[in-house]
């Protein structure tokens, strides 16, 4: 399946049920009593599970329990795949203060060791984030595709395997493509933030979990891709 066909097809993915998107949008927006928050990555997770299984309905909401722990699992794999560049970023902050020395003028005595020092930590904390981030995206769909298995999301040889399956350059273009979709969706939930209250429900209850739907639909394809190569080799 080419990057056209899955963003097609996971574009239509949401809209065979509303009902069950209206569901979901609920969850975004009690999502500040926190555990919906979980619930959230948790039904993200089901729809990659399921996708990945073949299954083209959008899954039911029901054992909350199970999703809960999902999402939960979701949230430590991604912080732990985020905690290396964030550490970097953190290091280079530190050391970048920890450089600055005020002159009797008061004016800062090497400005440039000061500047150089963040720049730098921050331009390598971002790269870091950014390829922890495509194989922390795979590493989700590897631990769907081994039943929620968490350790699934730590097997970096399977995982690299998998993107080399798919192909970095498809991989790439398929990444920045969601890129474009979620901006569109944010420039499009911000349209409707200009309508008081009303508009801000609606973008929290149709747009953002549309996109999060679109977004697990497309990855769970994407992976689905590389299953199938596998599956024929």
């Amino acid at each position: 399946m080419d990057i056209g066909e899955i963003i097609s097809n996971s574009l239509s993915y949401p809209s065979q049920d509303w009902k069950k998107v209206l569901i979901y949008g609920i969850l975004f927006l009690i999502s500040f009593l926190i555990i919906p928050v979980f619930l959230v990555m948790g039904y993200f997770f089901r729809i990659l599970k399921g996708s990945i299984a073949g299954f083209d309905e959008l899954p039911d909401f029901d054992e909350w329990g199970d999703m809960l722990i999902d999402g939960l699992k979701i949230f430590v794999v991604q912080f732990v795949y985020f905690l290396i560049p964030a550490i970097v970023i953190f290091i280079g902050m530190w050391a970048s203060l920890a450089s600055l020395s005020v002159t009797d003028a008061g004016n800062m005595a090497n400005p440039a060791l000061f500047m150089g020092l963040m720049g730098g930590t921050a331009i390598i904390g971002i790269i870091l984030a950014i390829i922890l981030g495509l194989i922390a995206s795979i590493a989700i769909a590897n631990m769907a595709l081994n039943n929620g298995e968490f350790g699934a999301a730590f097997r970096f040889s399977e995982i690299l395997e998998q993107i080399s399956m798919i192909g970095w350059g498809k991989y790439i273009v398929w990444y920045i493509v969601m890129i474009i979709v979620a901006m569109i969706g944010g420039i499009i939930a911000g349209l409707l933030n200009i309508i008081p209250i009303i508009g801000t429900v609606i973008a929290i209850l149709v747009i953002y979990p549309y996109l999060y739907m679109f977004s697990a639909r497309s990855l769970a394809l994407l992976f689905g891709s590389s299953v199938e190569m596998e599956s024929v080799e």
